[in-house]
Order: C-alpha cells, then structure tokens, then sequence
C-alpha cells in the first residue's frame, strides 16, 4: 500500500517508516499540518496515518480537510491524547481508526492490514455477523433492534468491532476505551458491557458481546 505518514516526531516517524516499509509498504512522511494536507491533496493514497498535536496545527485540520474533499481514504489517528471524547471528537469527523501512544508496532501492523482489508468500503459501518454499528450517527442494529449508544458505549463496541474474534482483556479494553491509568480494579467494562447487552441481546440468541472465561470479552459473527 501507499501510505502517508503525518508524524512530527522524528524517532516515531523512523521506526513507522522502517517497519512498514519491512512489510513491503510505501511511506511518505510529513511533518506538519502543511505538508499533509498539501500532499493528502496532491496525491492518491491507499492509507493515511495521522498524528494529531503537530508544529503548525491540529491533525483535525488534515482529516478535515480529507473529508471536505470527499475522499474516502482510511485515516489512522495516532495520538498521546487517550480520553474518550478525542477518539469521539475524531472519529465523528471522519477517522477510521483511533492508537494511543505509546504502540507496540505488531499492533499498528495489525490496524494497518485491517485498513488494507476494508479499503475499498462504501459504508462507515462496521460489521460482525447481524450486528452493525454506523460510525458516523453511532447508532447500532442488531436484527430488529436499534440502540442509539452514548459515547462510552458507542466507543466499547467499536473498539470491540474493530477487533472482531480477538479476546480482549478488561485491561486492554480498559487502556483503549477509558484511557491509562484507570483503575485496573474497577468492574466498568463488565457494567457497560451489561448495557450493551440489555440494548442489543435478544432471548434464545447468543449475547451481542461473548464471555470468554478467564480471558475477556470478544464479538464474533
């Protein structure tokens, strides 16, 4: 693929390039909201990976600038900011995916061929078997049933619907949706969990998200 990498950084930016371009990527690097946008704009890209805080501006600027130009390419965001409402704020402005630094690189990699898989999408809907979540009105539909999810709830089911059939741990979903340094302890993820399924989970049926004893939770079709 050819990707586009929006990252001031310079030992952040090295490490992305050397290890996608192992897996037989092509990177071009930018390290301000200018030259993003300015090459977003210039060229045809298979992927973008978007770091937000950047010397001249916002990343919010590149992405809305992508979207205003109706181009339908998949944009990672790469961010420190880890609160909810970030990943919120971008994803309603039309990001794909949402990292938190620091990354492990096999976890990029894993997002990235995930972005490969769905490049071609016509919808922003994300899907596991009669389960769908749009992610742009964040509403959710299972068979006849419609839930109109808030933003922690919106942002648990996406996080679980971008790693469909992966067992997630409460911790990885802890880091991911509520951010580091929650409390580890805390049983939120069971009790949103339990929201979720009181919304979507109908009687005879499997539940909407799936117990994995001992592990986590995970969503299958």
């Amino acid at each position: 693929m050819r990707i586009l990498l929006v990252e001031d950084e310079a030992r952040i930016a090295s490490f992305v390039t050397r290890g996608l371009s192992a897996e037989g990527h092509t990177i071009e690097h930018a390290a301000t909201v200018a030259e993003g946008s300015a090459l977003a704009s210039a060229h045809t890209y298979d992927l973008i990976i978007l770091d937000l805080v950047l010397p001249d501006g916002h990343g919010r600027e590149v992405l809305c600038a992508i979207r205003e130009a109706d181009t339908d390419v998949p944009v990672i965001v790469v961010s420190a900011l880890g609160e909810i409402d970030d990943k919120v704020e971008l994803l309603d402005l039309g990001a794909d995916d949402y990292l938190v630094k620091p990354f492990e690189f096999a976890e990029l990699a894993a997002r990235v061929r995930a972005a490969s898989r769905h490049g071609n999408r016509t919808s922003h809907l994300l899907e596991a078997g009669d389960l769908t979540l749009d992610t742009r009105t964040r509403v959710a539909r299972r068979g006849d049933l419609t839930a109109d999810l808030p933003s922690r709830e919106y942002a648990l089911l996406e996080y679980l619907l971008r790693h469909e059939g992966q067992v997630l741990t409460r911790q990885q979903i802890l880091d991911a949706v509520w951010g580091f340094g929650f409390e580890s302890a805390s049983n939120v993820v069971d009790v949103y969990i339990g929201y979720l399924r009181r919304k979507l989970d109908t009687p005879g049926r499997p539940s909407v998200v799936e117990t994995v004893r001992g592990a986590g939770y995970r969503v299958r079709a």
